[in-house]
């Protein structure tokens, strides 16, 4: 997609992606996606291969999970892991965070970087899909380029 037709928060996430060596091509969907399972027909893909960039509390500090669309992060076991009590974000929270909308939160691009963890099960995919920063935009990936572009660690969230 060209770059004039994206929203402008997904230029950011574009400008993003290039500045850590990906390719930063985003590309906007034809029709909402409002749910994981709509994303993955959408893009003929497996849900387990799409990409959810959630923003959770880690004690009192945000931090973003990167999981798959098979996935519903188990907070207490995930909390263990992370060494503190893990608490859904409050949606405001999330857009001071990430600048980004609810629903098209990338796993780049935010105002601060926020420390990172990507759900292991992504790794079953040779590419994944993240959302672009806007509800309508994706970009390709794999599970490694993932963990290097976020900084990330790798995390089982279930």
């Amino acid at each position: 997609m060209r770059r004039s037709t994206l929203p402008p928060i997904a230029c950011r996430v574009a400008d993003t992606l290039i500045a850590r060596g990906h390719h930063g091509v985003i590309v906007t969907q034809p029709a909402p996606t409002p749910t994981v399972a709509d994303a993955a027909r959408t893009l003929g893909v497996e849900v387990g291969a799409i990409t959810s960039s959630l923003v959770f509390l880690l004690d009192d500090d945000p931090v973003l999970l990167l999981v798959s669309g098979v996935h519903e992060v188990d907070l207490e076991s995930t909390g263990k892991r992370l060494e503190g009590t893990l608490t859904p974000a409050p949606v405001e929270m999330v857009r001071e965070v990430t600048g980004q909308p609810i629903g098209g939160v990338a796993p780049v691009g935010h105002p601060t970087n926020l420390p990172t963890w990507v759900d292991t099960a992504l790794s079953d995919h040779r590419e994944v899909w993240a959302s672009g920063g806007h509800p309508n935009t994706v970009f390709r990936t794999s599970f490694q380029e993932l963990i290097r572009i976020t900084a990330g660690l790798p995390i089982d969230v279930v």
